[in-house]
């Protein structure tokens, strides 16, 4: 055997090979793993060239893969999006956002476009307008919080242009004061159509910003782990146009992410025809091994589309779905795609497999890798028919985020099995796990790893009892080893194993020991993607490969902030919260106050043992 591009070793590798499960060291060559075993078998292979690398016992685990990640989208807007995902009060996340009104340039908004809930916020509510126009007199400021509503300020409406006579949306509320004028908040009812068609409205970056924007979003996956993913599509995503910047990197050998995408329809009405063109000038499985088409959805017809807004009533499709889902389901089989379909309850669920089971009849669906995207809702009877016909479950962790509305609307027994991952697992249908970032949820894998383990929401609040839990291995190979049959890679990716793509990260903290309050917390020291060190950091900074140019233009909120949890924010604000953390005598944060447990306890509430009380709530502080 020749000589290994690098090894690595000295570690603790998880390798989740069921004959091999744990290694010290690996050897690289041509991007593929060729040794995995022993340190002293492995440093044989190497050789003057070959790159060595001291993980001085770390834990290594294979990259994570998001099953359902906006990634082309969001590469486009990253870099003019301030995230408020994984900020803790909304205090700081206002005053983020000053900081950011005082250098956003007119024309430019400042926009918050999803990843967080007013929940993960100590205060449990969003910004008031008031607050927005005081904070921003001038500069249009757009937030849009989960798919339930948007907030823009008045500087925000004039530029959209909406006033008294603007028409009332299909399915939603531009809500209005006693004369008729918008206030600035507007409501999905549940169709999110004017929270996109609104935001679409606002500037958006030239062709060259947005490819630095999408190295920049990708640099962002790659600190957190992500080494792949599956693009889902998206509204106001047109294929091949909004496809041109990540073609671009593709081409030229830029993309740190591996990266499987689907095609999403666009025109109500125009389903059939935009699949039948699609099956004659796109190719299944055309690309390579970080570009490559992966079939169809998540939208396949309009109709057939339920809204995941917990906030009110579950929505009922038309009469007319299964007229015409069944026409674009037949063109896709007829042509072998496999498809994805958005489906968040059993009812839309159910009704889709009466259509599935019918084309099945005469059509076989037997080797198509389809599956349903969500199913929070599902029952035993679904996953029985999904199974029935060979079909899958991609689950994400919108309830992560959304699981307080859930739970007041359908109650606490309910939510106990939304979705019921562990009886889809305990079924044998292929199941596997991702965020549906960047607006409904964060594209943190690690926030998705820690509901699937502990159960509760990003809040706290356990929704989801032990008994329906997952244990972190089997949450681990849902982050990556089964996502594979998703995008028809088995055996190519997704486990440290020799001939598999040479695809691993070392996180900051081992992920199967530390505390399970800490999970959500882990971010990559080491991030590998075909042998290419894609991001490094501390011990392994020296060898980072793919650090792009600054972000672009010079005042994005990237620039500042960073992304999760405003990692890159500097000056006294971030250092009097980490200094917090730093004299905090507990062993762990609280998923609701961080550190900051006297601000908890000090909370104006009618109790007399103020611990106890947040308690009940789900809150760690009273455990200090």
């Amino acid at each position: 055997m020749s000589a290994a591009d690098t090894i690595l070793h000295r570690g603790l590798f998880t390798t989740l090979d069921r004959s091999h499960p744990t290694a010290s060291a690996v050897a690289i060559k041509d991007g593929v793993f060729t040794a995995v075993g022993h340190d002293n078998d492995v440093m044989k292979l190497a050789g003057p060239s070959t790159r060595i690398i001291d993980l001085r016992g770390r834990r290594v685990l294979p990259g994570l893969i998001d099953n359902h990640l906006h990634i082309i989208r969001g590469g486009l807007n990253f870099n003019m999006e301030l995230r408020w995902d994984g900020v803790r009060s909304l205090a700081d996340a206002m005053g983020m956002l000053k900081r950011q009104v005082a250098i956003t340039p007119p024309p430019q908004w400042v926009r918050i476009v999803g990843g967080f809930t007013e929940h993960q916020f100590v205060e449990k509510r969003l910004p008031t307008i008031d607050e927005l126009n005081a904070a921003a007199p001038d500069t249009p400021v757009f937030i849009l919080h989960l798919y339930d509503r948007a907030i823009l300020n008045a500087a925000a409406l004039r530029a959209v242009g909406y006033g008294k006579e603007t028409p009332e949306p299909p399915g939603g509320e531009v809500v209005r004061d006693a004369k008729g004028n918008p206030t600035g908040l507007l409501l999905a009812k549940p169709n999110a159509n004017i929270l996109y068609a609104t935001l679409a409205k606002g500037p958006k970056l030239p062709f060259d910003y947005q490819v630095n924007s999408t190295r920049h979003f990708m640099r962002e996956l790659n600190r957190l782990g992500v080494t792949g993913a599956i693009d889902a599509g998206g509204g106001f995503q047109n294929y091949p146009d909004d496809y041109a910047v990540i073609q671009k990197l593709s081409d030229e050998g830029q993309l740190t992410i591996r990266l499987a995408y689907n095609l999403f329809t666009q025109k109500p009405k125009g389903e059939k025809d935009d699949f039948l063109n699609w099956t004659k000038t796109s190719k299944y499985k055309q690309g390579t091994e970080y570009f490559r088409h992966n079939g169809a959805g998540e939208m396949l017809v309009f109709s057939a589309a339920d809204f995941e807004d917990f906030r009110v009533a579950r929505p009922d499709m038309p009469r007319e779905m299964e007229g015409e889902l069944e026409e674009v389901v037949r063109v896709l089989v007829q042509n072998k795609w496999p498809w994805r379909l958005h489906a968040t309850y059993d009812e839309t669920i159910s009704r889709s497999l009466d259509v599935f089971e019918k084309v099945n009849q005469d059509m076989p669906l037997k080797g198509l890798h389809w599956f349903f995207d969500h199913a929070e809702t599902i029952s035993d009877q679904s996953i029985d028919r999904i199974a029935a016909l060979g079909g899958g479950i991609a689950v994400q962790h919108r309830m992560a985020y959304q699981g307080e509305y859930f739970v007041e609307r359908y109650g606490i027994g309910a939510a106990e099995a939304t979705p019921p991952v562990k009886k889809i697992l305990d079924k044998g249908v292929k199941v596997s796990a991702g965020t549906d970032a960047t607006r409904v949820a964060s594209y943190n894998p690690w926030v998705s790893l820690s509901w699937l383990v502990t159960g509760r929401t990003v809040a706290g609040l356990r929704i989801t009892p032990q008994r329906n839990c997952i244990d972190r291995e089997t949450a681990l190979r849902m982050w990556t080893e089964n996502v594979t049959w998703f995008s028809n890679e088995e055996g190519k990716k997704g486990r440290i194993q020799v001939g598999e793509l040479a695809d691993l990260i070392v996180p900051d903290r081992d992920y199967f020991s530390c505390a399970e309050a800490e999970i959500a917390d882990i971010t990559s020291e080491l991030t590998v993607v075909g042998g290419k060190i894609v991001y490094g950091a501390s011990e392994f900074a020296s060898l980072d490969e793919a650090a792009p140019p600054p972000a672009m233009p010079d005042w994005s909120p990237v620039r500042s902030f960073g992304g999760y949890g405003a990692w890159a924010e500097k000056g006294p604000a971030r250092a009097a919260r980490i200094q917090a953390a730093q004299f905090c005598g507990c062993a762990n944060n609280c998923g609701v106050h961080g550190h900051d447990h006297a601000r908890a306890w000090s909370s104006k509430l009618p109790v007399s043992d103020l611990k106890s009380f947040w308690g009940a709530l789900g809150c760690a502080c009273w455990a200090v």
